[in-house]
């Protein structure tokens, strides 16, 4: 009995292992443009990361068939958005320490923007599949990422450059 537990803990473990030699880089790339962070400095990506592998290790023995890649992402996407909701109104925040700018491309999309476009173009989710994931309707999801891309490929433009006026030529 004890053999046959510590060969199945064993097999879990080789199994999780490639899972995760497989999926991590992925993973971590959709956790970094969900915290819009700077893929060399992604402190809360590495954290989603971890937390959502860690999820995924727990639930192994659950998963049934289930495809693993499709849980951690679940997890990675449910997490994040809940610590969005709950850092807008600042409650994580440590006194004296201020949350770094967004650095990464999809910086300038709200959290809920980032979610949808990182679920639906990243990672290919069908529209309905990321409205029940969500909790939103999907026509809500497709106007959310409608509005997302217009605003990552419409990006306003910078001041206008000054105009000079007529130079007066000296004799």
């Amino acid at each position: 009995m004890r053999e046959r537990q510590a060969f199945h803990g064993a097999r879990r473990a080789r199994e999780c292992e490639a899972f995760v030699a497989g999926a991590a880089g992925r993973l971590l790339h959709a956790a970094t443009l969900l915290t819009a962070e700077d893929p060399g400095d992604n402190p809360r990506a590495r954290r989603l990361l971890l937390l959502a592998l860690a999820h995924t290790y727990a639930c192994w023995d659950g998963l049934r068939g289930d495809d693993p890649y499709d849980r951690a992402r679940q997890y990675l996407a449910t997490r994040f958005a809940r610590e969005a909701w709950h850092r807008r109104g600042g409650a994580h925040r440590l006194p004296g320490r201020p949350r770094p700018e967004p650095a990464g491309p999809l910086a300038g999309l709200t959290p809920q923007e980032r979610l949808v476009v990182v679920l639906r173009l990243y990672e290919g989710v069908a529209e309905e599949q990321a409205a029940a994931l969500l909790g939103l309707p999907a026509d809500r999801v497709r106007a959310i990422c409608d509005r997302a891309v217009t605003r990552l490929t419409h990006r306003p433009r910078g001041p206008a450059p000054a105009v000079r006026g007529p130079e007066v030529a000296s004799s």
